[in-house]
């Protein structure tokens, strides 16, 4: 299955504004890097390789190439800087309703950035915030066979692969991401 998330894959899946600035590359060390601070909202960075990816409490994210789903999104949120934390639930819940969406599994959420499934990591959300924005950077297990998982881990890592027993196809999971996200987004928007 070629699933490479590329510009010329995702851009003409996309149902929403979010992705509209669509950046690839095939390696970085963090796709929160990727994105400028006059980036707008809604620009999207995707890797196939992260090589310093980072989660909560400067937490490391690895993820081998042609693996998983990395992205960053810029969200320019018109409120007071304090809301901000918020966004990251909001990405969890986006990233646990894509995967339910494309694969049928039932992700759980531990608060406030970790996916779970069967009560093993398959996803993590890291908001940054600074200059009138939030990155909202995502890491997704997807086609990870369960002998590379990571052990050294908090919690019990897992992938989509080895809770389906099939490849899931990285640009789908993408798009759902995406579309779920600026849903998400825009309803949390609305009741601040």
């Amino acid at each position: 299955m070629e699933d490479t998330p590329t510009r010329e894959a995702v851009v003409p899946r996309l149902r929403g504004r979010f992705g509209r600035e669509y950046t690839y590359v095939e390696s970085c060390p963090s796709t929160q890097r990727l994105l400028a601070p006059d980036a707008p909202e809604g620009a999207v960075a995707v890797a196939d390789e992260q090589t310093e990816g980072r989660g909560r409490l400067g937490r490391r994210w690895e993820a081998a190439a042609g693996t998983s789903v990395l992205c960053s999104v810029q969200l320019r949120p018109a409120v007071d800087a304090a809301q901000f934390p918020g966004l990251t639930v909001v990405g969890a819940e986006a990233c646990a309703e894509a995967i339910r969406t494309v694969t049928g599994l039932e992700p759980t959420l531990k608060h406030p950035n970790d996916v779970l499934v069967g009560g093993r990591k398959v996803a993590g959300i890291l908001g940054e915030a600074g200059e009138g924005r939030v990155v909202l950077g995502t890491g997704i297990n997807v086609n990870v066979a369960a002998d590379e998982l990571p052990v050294d881990v908090r919690i019990p890592a897992t992938s989509l692969l080895a809770e389906t027993g099939g490849p899931v196809d990285r640009i789908e999971l993408l798009v759902e991401l995406l579309a779920a996200l600026e849903r998400r987004y825009d309803s949390w928007l609305a009741t601040k």
